[in-house]
């Protein structure tokens, strides 16, 4: 007998009719209707190498005793049903189960060996057509499931399965009849993330069975911690053939702390035993609903010192009458087994196993197994149409219509409501949080619910950690400080370095915790600050006492030329004011007058007035003192030095008062220069905050290039001006005006040269004043070094302020002049 034999009897006795009494078997009833079972008691234990299909005695493998026990306990929801006379009142369940020890010889290729000239013929139609088999349960692992279920998704059988939790089943559009009654890889991953968020463990690996189940539980895990603070260190699919040795080297060296295992109790078992072997200790263990409750492993020796395990399981419920059933069962059977018929290859070969064994074998999945029974039950009841102490046994019962029953379940079983969403996929239930404790029992430390009463709790208290008691950390770098910014240095989020945010910057971790964002404008921080403080506002107020010292120089600068004005007048027909270029005089004093204009509006709040005043009075008004100097200059340089040769010059001159002329023209050009700059460019209020400042500095912002018009012409006649005082250092000295006008322009380069390099090193409300101040001292300058040694003549020598002295000042220049 081959594989294929072995796998057309599976799959006859389920789907084709069975017209025939079953033989008295552990693996098959007979009833008015059937519900096959999948399940594997036996499990191969290694990779087949076959070099034709033959058969496989599952009874021949290992037996996996938690699948036995589930086995039976299908058995038991049968007979309880059987029993009931509310559920199915004279009606019957039978069952047909199979043991389904291998997951890769399923199916797939099955119908090509089989074939005959192309044509294959699995069953009689009309056999199919009076199958009494309504649905089947099982089985328990993805990959098997994958194999056979569109055999039965064609004729909408209904298909519940107790174990096969991956993802793809859930797709209705290629699952249509199949249902399951333990919850899909998805909900176990999300109570995996709640314990991984709960101890803060961000540096994990996860080892998974390489199958269907485990490379859907790794993928949900990678896309579940896309949007957290989780990262996957290390991934590997467990089979037969794993290299446990480099598997913990690379884990070691990655140190990673906390493990997540992904895989059934076999592969879970293999894996803890080699951690064992290779002495791979104080590590976190999480344990899926596979293989927690597993019965021998937490017992084994020296399993302590691989860490702590935690896992979470299915809430362990008692069901009554099920250790019952196992104790008469076994008792029944150890007086017919000599006369068991082996049905279909089907024998269980656990003759040596007692109803203790079965009792306290893992009861994982047991309560899966009930409800799936039941489901089935409570569907045919309802089209059965069952209902006061009886059923209508002239009802059509299909496969379909257990099916549509199925989707609207929503019966109480054992305090459980049990219903079924959309995908086919549990309402109901949840998961217990669960400690491998010192005494090799596994100890429920806390729940998840799932919604809609969604709950969550760890007593953390009752977790005793290995090493020294606290939790284990699980990270790849230690969390920066405040204040710094993390810089990535793998593919890994979770590995990185900290750098701190500089000056003008601030780190904000919930947000962004890899880039310092920059203050705004109006803003300052410290390095390694988490946030920005604002600004103080700064300005020179007309209360502040610079700004007070400085308006009453100006006022005091107004009197002193308005004192000279009067003083010149007084001595208006004099030498001395004639010399000092006489009615030219109160110009100049008048224009030095309008110019500390300037300097009130450098003071309080910038406005584009304020900004326009600031300057535009000065540059009018002093270059018409400029004006006048260099006039007057020339006037007594032309005299002195030129008259003689070109005396029709001269005659012009005076004629057309060519001084005043030359002054209008000047004062004509400067204005059109300095309104037609501010016109075109005018000044803007402006904010200057440097990222070390904790100040923004209120100020005017002046286009250089609009104004630059202005300051060319004004530059060229203080050098004209500067030209014509030096060629006065021989002349008389009463009109040698050389040594004050030369001082005087002096004085005022090197006022704005000082001003100007202030102003480019230093930002702050001060350079304001330290203008106002350039602009006070320019017109000081001329007015101390120009005006008032003239005035102390007047005042103090009068001897000097006659026209006597200053004839024979001339006469004795002359005649030095022409010798």
């Amino acid at each position: 007998m081959n594989t294929i034999l072995v796998q057309v009897c599976l799959l006859g006795h389920l789907l084709l009719a069975w017209t025939e009494p079953i033989p008295a078997s552990e693996f098959g009833m007979d009833g008015d209707f059937f519900i096959g079972g999948l399940f594997d008691i036996h499990q191969v234990s290694h990779s087949l190498s076959q070099d034709r299909p033959e058969t496989i005695t599952c009874s021949s493998q290992p037996l996996i005793l938690s699948s036995y026990r589930r086995f039976q306990m299908m058995r038991f929801s049968v007979e309880e049903i059987n029993n009931s006379t509310n559920l199915l009142p004279g009606v019957t369940l039978g069952y047909k189960i199979f043991d389904h020890c291998s997951d890769i010889q399923n199916f797939p290729g099955i119908f090509n060996l089989i074939s005959v000239n192309g044509f294959i013929q699995p069953w009689n139609e009309s056999l199919k057509n009076t199958s009494k088999m309504i649905a089947v349960v099982g089985t328990y692992t993805s990959t098997a499931t994958l194999g056979f279920a569109p055999l039965f998704m064609t004729d909408l059988i209904p298909l519940i399965s107790y174990g096969a939790s991956s993802s793809v089943f859930s797709k209705k559009q290629h699952f249509p009849s199949f249902l399951r009654t333990i919850h899909p890889n998805k909900d176990v991953i999300k109570v995996v993330l709640t314990i991984l968020e709960e101890f803060n463990w961000r540096w994990v690996s996860f080892l998974h069975v390489d199958d269907d189940y485990g490379r859907d539980g790794r993928d949900l895990f990678i896309k579940s911690i896309e949007e957290t603070h989780i990262c996957l260190a290390y991934t590997k699919g467990l089979d037969t053939f794993t290299n446990y040795t480099k598997t913990f080297q690379l884990m070691e060296s990655l140190r990673v702390n906390v493990t997540i295992v992904f895989a059934a109790e076999w592969t879970a078992e293999a894996l803890i035993k080699a951690a064992i072997k290779h002495n791979f200790t104080n590590k976190v263990w999480i344990a899926v609903d596979a293989w927690t409750l597993h019965k021998k492993l937490p017992k084994e020796n020296e399993i302590r010192k691989i860490g702590t395990i935690v896992g979470i399981a299915e809430p362990i419920k008692a069901i009554p009458g099920f250790s019952d059933f196992i104790y008469s069962f076994k008792a029944q059977y150890q007086q017919n087994q000599q006369k068991e018929v082996k049905l279909c290859n089907q024998i269980c070969n656990c003759t040596n196993v007692t109803a203790e064994d079965i009792i306290n074998a893992d009861p994982s999945f047991s309560f899966s197994v009930y409800s799936a029974v039941y489901a089935i039950a409570h569907a045919l009841h309802t089209v059965l149409q069952c209902g006061d102490g009886k059923c209508n046994s002239n009802a059509s019962v299909h496969p379909h219509m257990i099916l549509k029953e199925l989707r609207r379940s929503n019966f109480s079983l054992l305090n459980q409501r049990v219903q079924f969403d959309e995908n086919g996929d549990p309402m109901y239930g949840s998961y217990s949080i669960v400690f491998w404790n010192q005494n090799g029992d596994v100890e429920e430390v806390g729940f998840y619910s799932f919604p809609p009463s969604f709950q969550f709790f760890i007593n953390k208290s009752k977790i005793k950690w290995h090493e020294n008691g606290e939790v284990p950390v699980s990270i790849c770098s230690q969390e920066c400080s405040e204040g710094y910014a993390k810089e990535q240095r793998e593919t890994h989020k979770c590995c990185f370095s900290c750098a701190i945010c500089q000056r003008g910057t601030y780190i904000n971790s919930t947000v962004n915790p890899y880039s310092c964002i920059s203050c705004k404008e109006t803003e300052w921080s410290e390095a390694g600050s988490t946030s920005c403080n604002q600004r103080l506002v700064e300005y020179m107020p007309f209360s502040k006492g610079g700004a007070v010292v400085i308006i009453l120089g100006a006022l005091i600068f107004v009197g002193l030329t308005a004192t000279i004005s009067v003083l010149f007048v007084h001595n208006y027909m004099s030498p001395v004011v004639k010399s000092a270029g006489g009615p030219m005089c109160f110009l100049i004093l008048a224009c030095l007058s309008l110019s500390s204009l300037s300097v009130f509006f450098h003071f309080d709040k910038p406005t584009l007035a304020s900004c326009v005043l600031r300057y535009f009075p000065f540059l009018l008004f002093f270059t018409i003192c400029i004006a006048c100097f260099l006039v007057h200059s020339f006037q007594i340089v032309y005299v002195f030095k030129i008259a003689t040769k070109y005396p029709i010059l001269l005659n012009w001159w005076m004629r057309y008062h060519g001084q005043w002329l030359v002054i209008i023209v000047i004062f004509v050009v400067q204005a059109s220069l300095l309104i037609s700059g501010y016109y075109s460019a005018p000044p803007k209020t402006a904010n200057i905050s440097l990222p070390e400042s904790k100040t923004i500095t209120l100020c005017c912002d002046q286009n250089v290039q609009a104004m630059s018009g202005s300051l060319i012409l004004f530059s060229a006649l203080s050098c004209i001006c500067f030209i014509f005082s030096y060629m006065q250092n021989d002349l008389p000295k009463n009109y040698n005006e050389a040594k004050s006008i030369t001082f005087c322009l002096l004085l005022l380069v090197i006022i704005w040269i000082m001003y100007a390099t202030t102003h480019l090193l230093y930002h702050t409300y001060y350079t304001s004043a330290l203008s106002a101040v350039a602009v006070l001292s320019s017109l000081y300058s001329f007015l101390f070094w120009y005006f008032l040694p003239k005035c102390y003549i007047i005042i103090f020598q009068p001897q000097k302020n006659t026209q006597q002295y200053f004839l024979s000042l001339i006469q004795n220049y002359t005649e030095t002049f022409s010798q």
